[in-house]
């Protein structure tokens, strides 16, 4: 029996809800750590995707090990930003509504956004973030302290639908930067990158409020564990583990 692959089922789920009204939709990402084997292939490809410069990543993979000897647990946790409905971010930043916020309309709704143009890199919402989620974008190439920074390192990047010509040591320099499940690929009708790159098909992502979506059918079916869920930040990304993960929960 043919079985449709699950990034083919997500994409078609993704068509779908992009024809829906913005406030009708609710993206959210499921990560199932049973399914996580720790290749960082998310995190590789979100850099490349976003052009992001050394000790800035929007989807690190931390690794875990819990339990005592003989039974012990390794776990590989994937932390992209949370996408809060209550994020602690926007109400400590002096600009609130101008340089980060709740996105309500267009193909964003629901994410938490950076208007690079008027962050002014306090870094008060790099501190605010309970999930380490943001950074200040430090400057700075991969290939910095070699014969030449390679052209690659410098060329254009497409956040949010702006080009951004970093190399020229303009925006996002300084600025706050964070994951934005890729809006600019969803305004596309892609997947986020890190979904796309995943292995072990261990990313869904989708409108959560489809309930023939991939996301909301694994979502009925699992006992699903929510990162730090009593800071009631009501967070969009889930997980699904095999144990109650206490790293989960400080």
């Amino acid at each position: 029996m043919h079985h449709e692959d699950i990034l083919i089922a997500m994409q078609n789920d993704l068509q779908r809800a992009l024809a829906k009204p913005d406030k009708e939709r609710r993206w959210a990402m499921l990560i199932d750590l049973r399914k996580c084997v720790g290749c960082h292939a998310c995190t590789v490809g979100c850099v490349s995707e976003n052009k992001l410069p050394p000790k800035l990543q929007y989807r690190p993979v931390h690794e875990y090990e819990q339990g005592k000897y003989p039974a012990v647990s390794r776990t590989f946790l994937p932390r992209p930003c949370m996408q809060c409905d209550k994020p602690p971010c926007v109400t400590v930043c002096p600009k609130t509504g101008k340089a980060t916020w709740k996105e309500t309309t267009g193909v964003g709704a629901g994410i938490v956004p950076v208007n690079y143009s008027e962050c002014i890199s306090c870094g008060k919402c790099v501190k605010a973030c309970p999930y380490n989620a943001r950074t200040l974008d430090p400057g700075g190439f991969h290939t910095d302290g070699t014969p030449a920074v390679q052209r690659y390192e410098q060329l254009a990047s497409f956040e949010y639908g702006r080009k951004l010509e970093r190399a020229a040591k303009g925006i996002p320099v300084r600025k706050a930067r964070k994951c934005h499940f890729c809006m600019h690929r969803l305004a596309a009708g892609q997947l986020p990158m890190c979904a796309t790159t995943c292995i072990g098909r261990a990313t869904y992502f989708g409108d959560e409020s489809d309930p023939q979506s991939v996301i909301a059918q694994v979502k009925s079916n699992a006992k699903l564990q929510i990162l730090k869920a009593t800071l009631g930040t009501a967070p969009r990304v889930y997980y699904i583990a095999n144990e109650k993960l206490e790293v989960l929960y400080v």
